[in-house]
């Protein structure tokens, strides 16, 4: 009976670590700019603030009062400049400009090449994380065949396990394509 824990253990293991390329694939996606104003558009800018890196959410108040606008409150008055230029040469594509008080982010349109782009980008991505999906499969089949030949498993139990993380990386592996899907309709809109 000791053996079967062992079995569910690789199974729980092999979940939650499918569980975190989701988490990581779902902040990937978040990145790819769409049309619309988001401040987690700006959640990879880092500051330079007194020689540290510092994410800019925990420098300044960001909001998204409409669809084509982001506004930026640093409470250090001080680095403004630091804050327009990190996003100036960020990828992102955006201008900010400031009137003393607050930064504002215009969040132009896309193209409809730009588009485009962002989709086959975020199928490459998409892509990246299912090889993760399966290599998370690999290493808990791995493990099963290793039980196995110790031989304190009955065969039938390995196949079954086996079956069951076969079917949890189908899952994940829907997961991504439907998060993926979500992300292209929402790029591609207009």
């Amino acid at each position: 009976m000791e053996e079967m824990v062992d079995l569910e253990e690789v199974y729980r293991d092999a979940r939650g670590r499918m569980e975190k390329v989701i988490e990581y694939f779902r902040k990937e996606l978040s990145h790819l700019r769409t049309g619309r104003a988001s401040v987690s558009l700006l959640d990879g800018i880092k500051i330079d603030y007194y020689g540290t890196p510092t994410p800019l959410n925990q420098i300044a108040s960001i909001t998204a009062p409409s669809h084509d606008l982001i506004v930026i409150k640093p409470w250090d008055k001080t680095i403004f400049k630091a804050i327009e230029k990190a996003i100036l040469e960020s990828d992102l594509g955006l201008n900010p400009s400031d009137d003393g008080e607050v930064i504002r982010v215009p969040v132009p349109p896309l193209t409809e090449e730009t588009r485009k782009n962002l989709v086959k980008q975020a199928h490459k991505i998409a892509e990246e994380h299912r090889v993760k999906i399966r290599g998370v499969r690999h290493d808990a089949n791995d493990h099963l065949k290793r039980i196995k030949k110790e031989g304190h498993v009955s065969e039938d139990d390995i196949e079954r396990l086996l079956d069951k993380v076969q079917k949890l990386t189908d899952e994940f592996i829907k997961k991504i394509n439907k998060l993926l899907e979500e992300k292209e309709k929402e790029l591609m809109e207009v």
